[in-house]
């Protein structure tokens, strides 16, 4: 059975001529197909290249990640429309990754409040090209679900369209989530001992709308946590997200690879 990797960054080892090796290593672990999600400017033309260039095991997204937004974030969103125009050259399956982030603020508050400020600018912005696109939408959310929440409901978005990706909130959340038709996201997170709130919030969701995915080259699952991710490590949390979910790989692979299809629209 395949695997959608549904959230993983590939810039870095695209740049180094490993991509090839990197998508052989993810086929012989059953992942046949890979989501590269935006985050800056710099990635997006390489990702719409990539895309072409493997086109049957990449999908990308452009986005402008909280992390990446600073004074010139305005010019960066103003661009983003243009890759929904251009059908030829391959077009995006999500804008994303957006969103909110309050772990990597400044220390100092008046420079933090700035630099949040600016986030939810760039937020609000970019989920109000998403209503106009109706395409799929990839959160980001950082310390910060609650306003991420509000932020979405406020922009008319619809929910449907929504995952909060590398989903770390517990089970109240996600049935909030699911209650207005969004969904989470899951990363190797999952196989983490200290992550029972992570796995109770996975199985309130349940199986007929999970996706899973590495956020490589972060959060690798175990046995390789500490490693550097990649996409072929889905294996690892699918297996076990099938052991705690009660079911066979066969049926998990199954469901989440059409649960990602559907809502990427490949």
């Amino acid at each position: 059975m395949t695997l959608v990797d549904t959230h993983t960054h590939l810039d870095a080892v695209a740049r180094a001529g490993g991509l090839p090796a990197l998508i052989g290593r993810a086929r012989e672990a059953g992942v046949g197909w890979m989501v590269a999600v935006g985050t800056a400017p710099d990635d997006w033309d390489l990702y719409r290249d990539l895309a072409q260039t493997h086109a049957d095991a990449v999908r990308y997204t452009v986005g402008l990640h909280p992390c990446s937004v600073d004074g010139t974030w305005e010019a960066a969103v103003g661009s983003l429309a243009g890759f929904w125009e251009s059908p030829a050259r391959g077009l995006p399956v999500a804008l994303g990754e957006c969103g909110l982030d309050r772990f990597h603020l400044p220390k100092d508050p008046e420079a933090a409040a700035r630099v949040l400020a600016q986030q939810k600018a760039a937020f609000s912005a970019q989920l109000s090209i998403a209503r106009s696109l109706g395409c799929p939408v990839v959160i980001h959310s950082r310390g910060a679900f609650r306003e991420c929440v509000e932020m979405i409901d406020a922009s008319g978005v619809d929910w449907a369209r929504i995952v909060f990706h590398c989903f770390s909130e517990g089970e109240a959340e996600i049935r909030e989530l699911v209650a207005k038709g969004g969904r989470g996201s899951f990363t190797g997170i999952l196989t983490y001992k200290n992550a029972d709130s992570v796995r109770a919030a996975a199985k309130a969701q349940g199986l007929g709308s999970l996706m899973i995915e590495t956020d490589a080259p972060f959060l690798a699952p175990v046995p390789h946590r500490g490693k550097t991710n990649e996409p072929a490590f889905l294996r690892h949390t699918a297996d076990y997200a099938a052991a705690f979910l009660g079911v066979t790989f066969a049926e998990l692979a199954a469901t989440t690879t059409a649960n990602a299809r559907a809502f990427y629209g490949f």
